[in-house]
C-alpha cells in the first residue's frame, strides 16, 4: 500500500506527516516526548490501513518536523494540540479518532476539550491528571527528570530510552530522541507547572467522546492504579485495559497484542456502539 509523506505548514512549526490508507475513518497517531511518528510503524503498516486513513505526525521539535517558531507558545500541551488540529484542518479531515501515546495521550485529551471533530480517542501511558496531580499519576524515579531536561549526556539519553521502551530501541527512535529539541522538554514541564492546558481529569470525566484507556501492565513510568480512580464519562468497554507484562510503549513492544485492540475500538466507533456513556467499573488485565 502506498505511503505518502509531506510537510504541512502550521502556525507552530512545519509538521512532517506520514499517511497510509484511504478509508472513511481517519486515525491520527501522536507520539510521546522525544520520539517520532516511526514509533507507530507497526500500526501504519498493519491491515488497519486497508480500512482506515492512518495519519501520523511528528510534533514540533521532533522527528522531521521543524523546531517551534515560538517555543514559549508551542512547546506546551495546548500548543501541541493546536498544531495537531491545524494539521487535520490542512488535510481536510473533518473528524478523526486520536491515538495518543504518553505526551501524545495528553495532547489527545487537550484536543478533546478544544475540538468538536474528535470521534474517539485512545490514550496509552497518559494518566489524565488534574493540574496538581503529578504525584498521583506518575512514578517518580531518578530518571524522571530526564523527561524535562534540556540537555542530555550520551548516557542520560540511553537511560531515558531504556526507561521508556524497556530496552534500547531501533536506530530511528534513538536518533529521534537525540534530535528532539531540548528546549521542548524544558518548556513542556515549565508550562505544566504554570497551569497551561485543561484539567485533564475533569475533561475525561465530562467528555462524551468515546475514550479507550490502554496501558502496559508493567509500565514503570505511570501509576496504573490511578486510572481506576477516574470516573470516565464514556469509557470504552467500561474498563481500562492492561496488557500483560508490557511496558510504557505496548503498541511498539507487542503490536500483535495491541493492534487488534485498536481495530476493535475503531470498529465500535464506526458501528456506533460507543455513543452511550458508560460508567467506569473496574480495570482488567488482558
Amino acid at each position: 500500500m502506498n505511503e505518502t509523506r509531506r510537510v504541512v505548514p502550521t502556525s507552530h512549526a512545519s509538521i512532517a506527516v506520514v499517511e497510509r490508507g484511504e478509508g472513511a475513518l481517519p486515525v491520527l497517531f501522536i507520539h510521546g516526548n522525544s520520539s517520532c511518528s516511526a514509533v507507530f510503524d507497526a500500526q501504519l503498516r498493519s491491515p488497519l490501513a486497508e480500512e482506515h486513513r492512518l495519519i501520523a505526525i511528528d510534533l514540533p521539535g521532533h522527528g522531521d518536523s521543524s523546531n517551534a517558531f515560538d517555543p514559549q507558545r508551542s512547546y506546551t500541551r495546548p500548543g501541541f494540540a493546536e498544531a495537531a488540529c491545524e494539521v487535520l484542518e490542512h488535510l481536510h479531515v473533518e473528524s478523526a479518532v486520536i491515538v495518543g501515546w504518553s505526551l501524545g495521550g495528553h495532547v489527545a485529551i487537550e484536543m478533546l476539550a478544544r475540538s468538536k471533530s474528535i470521534r474517539g480517542a485512545m490514550i496509552v501511558g497518559a494518566p489524565p491528571i488534574p493540574p496538581d496531580g503529578w504525584a498521583q499519576g506518575f512514578i517518580h524515579s531518578p530518571h524522571s527528570m530526564l523527561a524535562a531536561s534540556a540537555e542530555w549526556a550520551p548516557d542520560e539519553a540511553e537511560a531515558f530510552l531504556a526507561r521508556v521502551y524497556g530496552q534500547l530501541p531501533e536506530r530511528r527512535l534513538r536518533a529521534a530522541a537525540i534530535r528532539a529539541d531540548g528546549r521542548m522538554r524544558k518548556r513542556l514541564f515549565e508550562a505544566a507547572r504554570e497551569g497551561a492546558g485543561v484539567d485533564q481529569k475533569r475533561t475525561v470525566e465530562s467528555s462524551q467522546v468515546p475514550l479507550a484507556v490502554v496501558n502496559g501492565g508493567a509500565d514503570a513510568l505511570i501509576n496504573l492504579d490511578y486510572f481506576d480512580t477516574v470516573s470516565y464519562a464514556n469509557l470504552w468497554e467500561g474498563r481500562c485495559h492492561r496488557l500483560g507484562h508490557l511496558g510504557h510503549a505496548p503498541f511498539w513492544e507487542a503490536p500483535a497484542l495491541f493492534t487488534p485492540l485498536l481495530e476493535r475500538f475503531l470498529q465500535d466507533i464506526q458501528a456506533g456502539r460507543c455513543r452511550s456513556p458508560s460508567c467506569f467499573s473496574a480495570s482488567t488485565r488482558a
